[in-house]
């Protein structure tokens, strides 16, 4: 199935609606911090067992909420868990961010697959966190987890909101700072984070080529400030009828796979780009499509 982005007429400008929207549990009793018009939605999702801590486990034994041992059983299923978080149910294209897509469930399954080996006691920065969703997951392995996203809205305040509703899953050192891609200046407080970052990730921020464009550039810049990072991005081709082609296809994807390999042409031959295969266990419950993708750039 091919799928394309959701709008709706304002009076002023498009809305876009995230697809996330249509199956998700949004929690009605649930008070939005920092929008009155926001929504809460609970992400369900399995939690793997070397995360016993979340479900009350000790030793990897289950208690109840009178400190009572309960008897695993083998083949019982995987406890539950919910990532709560507070999100625009629609917006302008320009704060999309404000929305949960499926970008990040799938990068937030790749790291509770593989969290222990790739990311435990890591430095790890977001770029275009949005809701904080991903970076709220990375926190249950990291050491540390630089929240950043531009510095517009709400957007910051919405990502240090979620990380304080979901504040029992946190382990990590976290902060939330401002990145513009375009910004040619950034924080002092960034760049130094940047010297202890080894891994970065990254969810749905290919919808626009300029900002396709400025978020590569960024990614160099972070890429050539030691030590040696690894980065994982998480986007979905989206797919438009053009007249031009006679068919359905991803130019935003494309363009983005032209603007890495025109930066890896020009100053990143060392860069390695490999597409990832998403068929490591599903924990968020959503449709993971053929047209979701996994890279990771490493040098």
């Amino acid at each position: 199935m091919k799928t394309v982005l959701n709008f709706m007429m304002s009076s002023e400008e498009y809305q876009v609606t995230s697809e996330i929207h249509e199956k998700s549990d949004v929690d009605t009793s649930a008070k939005p911090h920092v929008s009155p018009k926001n929504i809460i939605t609970n992400f369900v999702f399995k939690v793997p067992s070397f995360l016993s801590w979340i479900t009350g486990n000790l030793n990897g034994l289950r208690v109840d909420e009178d400190g009572d041992l309960l008897v695993r059983r083998r083949n019982m299923p995987a406890q539950d868990a919910v990532i709560a978080i507070e999100q625009s149910h629609s917006t302008t294209l320009q704060f999309v961010g404000l929305q949960v897509w499926r970008g990040a469930l799938v990068l937030a399954d790749f790291m509770l697959h593989n969290g222990l080996s790739l990311i435990k006691d890591q430095t790890v920065l977001e770029l275009g966190s949005g809701t904080g969703l991903s970076s709220i997951v990375a926190a249950m392995f990291a050491e540390e987890v630089i929240c950043t996203d531009v510095d517009i809205g709400t957007i910051l305040e919405l990502i240090k909101a979620n990380f304080a509703r979901n504040n029992k899953y946190i382990k990590a050192k976290y902060s939330v700072l401002g990145l513009d891609f375009y910004a040619r200046q950034w924080s002092n407080n960034l760049e130094a984070k940047l010297t202890v970052v080894s891994v970065v990730i990254v969810a749905d921020v290919v919808y626009d080529n300029d900002l396709t464009e400025a978020f590569v550039r960024t990614l160099e810049r972070i890429m050539n400030v030691p030590p040696k990072k690894t980065v994982f991005i998480a986007l979905e081709k989206r797919y438009v009828f053009t007249v031009a082609d006679l068919d359905c296809v991803a130019p935003c994807y494309d363009f983005f796979i032209g603007c890495l390999d025109k930066a890896q042409a020009k100053s990143n031959p060392q860069w390695k780009v490999d597409l990832l295969p998403i068929d490591f266990p599903q924990f968020f419950k959503y449709e993971r499509m053929k047209e979701l993708v996994l890279m990771r750039i490493s040098l």
